[in-house]
């Protein structure tokens, strides 16, 4: 099934992040910022930006001259068995800056074989991850996460997946007519942030955006309890912005 074309995602960042780190990983004594900048063809603002998203996830490292070179990060990515382990995590690690970072339990979900699911979550007593008392692969039709990774599939790949799932109502909001959710994951704007306002479970909301490289569909995704939900638009923002060095931990 094809994706929908317009999803908006920060692939965009990541693949001149990865033409940087690949830069860099060339230049054994180290690059300077202008070298970089004539190497890669990047504008010194769009450099400067990813020089220092980089730097935070630990993939690039600046020496005292000021030049740039591989951080830790990659080194334990390129130690040949050991890659696996060290992508694993990092991947943990950035999922719990962002939870710390958004006050909220996050999760990344996937489509794959025509299922969703979710195999990664990051949570603590104190922000704690939805009860998942249904399945959550039986209920994309009522998460954030669900409606993220359906609203990248084509029309004919959505109308396939909700034609193998009954659309329980789960909660007085659940969205249950075929009809309905379709056209609602039609005339979402790739732009903005899926919701989930109690859809899944009462006395909770989610938000979720998506996390697209290539043929792959995934999405970052919070949740909160309904007593935090004016949080919910400021902490979206924030999920948004930090998809893409997320999104640089899972293709890396």
């Amino acid at each position: 099934m094809a994706l929908r074309s317009g999803v908006a995602a920060p692939f965009h960042s990541v693949r001149y992040a990865l033409r940087l780190l690949e830069t860099i990983a060339e230049s054994s004594e180290g690059a300077l910022e202008a070298e970089l900048g004539r190497r890669t063809g990047l504008p010194p603002g769009r450099l400067g930006e990813l020089l220092r998203l980089l730097q935070q996830e630990g993939y690039v490292h600046r020496l005292r001259d000021g030049s740039w070179t591989s951080g830790e990060a990659m080194v334990l990515l390129n130690s040949g068995g050991d890659r696996r382990r060290a992508r694993e995590e990092k991947l943990r690690q950035s999922l719990d800056r962002l939870r710390r970072e958004v006050g909220a339990a996050v999760y990344i979900g996937r489509y794959a074989d025509g299922e969703m699911i979710v195999p990664h979550v990051s949570s603590t007593p104190e922000m704690p991850a939805v009860n998942q008392w249904v399945e959550f692969r039986a209920a994309a039709h009522a998460t954030a996460i669900g409606k993220c990774l359906l609203g990248q599939l084509d029309h004919d790949g959505r109308r396939d997946h909700i034609s193998r799932h009954r659309a329980a109502r789960l909660t007085s909001r659940t969205i249950t007519d075929r009809r309905a959710l379709l056209t609602t994951l039609d005339h979402h704007p790739a732009s903005m942030p899926m919701l989930d306002l109690q859809e899944y479970a009462v006395g909770t909301v989610c938000a979720a955006v998506p996390l697209t490289a290539g043929a792959s569909v995934g999405c970052l995704a919070l949740s909160l309890p309904l007593r935090q939900g004016y949080r919910l638009r400021e902490a979206a923002e924030t999920l948004n912005r930090q998809a893409a060095p997320t999104l640089l931990s899972l293709v890396l």
